[in-house]
């Protein structure tokens, strides 16, 4: 016989888990006193809070106070308080995530912004693609502007003896380029997310297979062979995965006992108990197993597929709207996908490995599908007519060739297990 206290917390974290919420008492962490208050309901007062601030940014009850500012002005505001008002509406009522670090409403709040961006996306999907370029002044000032394309395989010779101030000017200007440090950073944050080195690899050789597709539409991807093999896989994304690997490796390792704030002896202890709200409750093993049988390789093959077709995404984007590297635009969709990202993968590969109790891919992974193909839709629209070189025939028979090898493997691997089977059953 259990107590009956027992019994109400069991049945209350069940409660939580069937609506889609998950509780500290789950992933058993007490509330501590200190932090407590920031996880109880506080939606009618927050809304009332809202509404006064509502009240006195739109100027409801003094209209006449607001009436000298332009149309302009005044969409602009309407449309940033229809965000701030739905992300509102998200942190506090949108169903909780897999997540709860540092706090699950950051997850809701996350879950908002890639509905924004989706719906956006989607308005900008209608547009034309003249017009979708001006429209992208609305989100930065110096955009709207036709920009050069770089194109970093003009010269590729490594050693340059008639250049006055520098013999390895080519070298030294691929290296100090703000590219270096996005694929250090970039596959150091990738690392975190897949968790498996084979399949990083995999990743990092894929993307660098789909510059060299691609390279006769974007000027972006014409690199030299020094660039492409030893500046980006062997030295930047070695890097980035080596040290993500390492990242990951620390808080597998790591013994996760949380203890509250109020519980802390000193002031260092409050200082790092705070700071480690900021990292994983819990660490989780992703096992992929590509090659566990057909299906979970071509489930893991679509994750590969899907996160090559993100990255490309960038770049076709950036080309089409005249959206030049440095810009905040472009660090923000990026910032903004790593966001997404941490809830996706945890979301698919609890997918894949517990098939008995998850009947379905999560509302993330519903999301960053639905993102990647409206972005693909709006390169393909857009992208029409800028790109008048076609793909060479040696590129097409190749992906061909790859494309049948692949399918005739997973017919004869299909049939190779349907074979053992029937063997066994008899």
């Amino acid at each position: 016989m259990e107590p009956n206290g027992h019994r109400r917390v069991r049945r209350k974290d069940h409660h939580a888990h069937e609506n889609g919420d998950v509780s500290l008492t789950s992933v058993g962490e007490e509330f501590d006193p200190w932090t407590a208050w920031a996880y109880k309901p506080r939606t009618v007062s927050l809304l009332l809070v809202g509404a006064c601030f509502l009240i006195w940014v739109s100027g409801a009850l003094d209209p006449e106070s607001g009436a000298s500012g332009d149309l302009v002005t005044s969409v602009k505001r309407g449309v940033w308080s229809m965000v701030a008002v739905f992300l509102a509406y998200c942190l506090l009522q949108a169903p909780s995530t897999v997540l709860i670090r540092p706090h699950p409403a950051i997850w809701r709040l996350v879950h908002g912004m890639a509905v924004l961006y989706l719906v956006s996306l989607t308005f900008l999907l209608f547009q034309k693609r003249d017009d979708a370029r001006q429209f992208m002044k609305f989100l930065h000032p110096d955009l709207g502007v036709e920009l050069p394309e770089r194109s970093y395989g003009a010269d590729c010779r490594i050693y340059v003896p008639e250049n006055p101030t520098s013999r390895f000017k080519n070298v030294y200007e691929t290296l100090f380029d703000e590219f270096v440090l996005a694929h250090i950073i970039g596959w150091w944050g990738k690392a975190i997310l897949i968790r498996n080195q084979p399949l990083l690899w995999v990743l990092s050789i894929g993307f660098e297979m789909m510059e060299l597709t691609f390279r006769h539409m974007l000027p972006n991807f014409n690199e030299c062979w020094w660039d492409s093999i030893i500046l980006d896989i062997l030295i930047c994304n070695w890097f980035g995965i080596w040290a993500g690997m390492h990242t990951v490796r620390y808080f597998d390792g790591k013994t996760y006992k949380w203890v509250g704030l109020s519980r802390q002896p000193n002031i260092i202890g409050k200082v790092k108990r705070t700071l480690g709200q900021f990292t994983p409750a819990h660490w989780d093993k992703d096992e992929w197993h590509p090659l566990l049988g057909p299906w979970r390789f071509i489930q893991v093959l679509s994750l590969c597929i899907i996160f090559l077709t993100v990255e490309l995404n960038t770049f076709f984007l950036k080309f089409c709207l005249w959206i030049p590297p440095r810009n905040p635009v472009i660090v923000y969709r990026l910032i903004l996908w790593w966001l997404i990202a941490i809830p996706t993968i945890r979301e698919y590969n609890s997918y894949l490995q517990d098939r008995n109790s998850v009947k379905k891919v999560g509302a993330f992974c519903w999301l960053s599908l639905a993102i990647c193909i409206v972005e693909l839709l709006i390169c393909i629209k857009f992208g029409h007519g800028l790109y008048p070189k076609s793909m060479p025939l040696w590129l097409v028979l190749f992906w061909t060739s790859v494309g049948v090898c692949l399918l005739m493997f997973l017919i004869l691997w299909s049939w190779q297990l349907q074979r053992s089977l029937g063997r066994k059953r008899r």
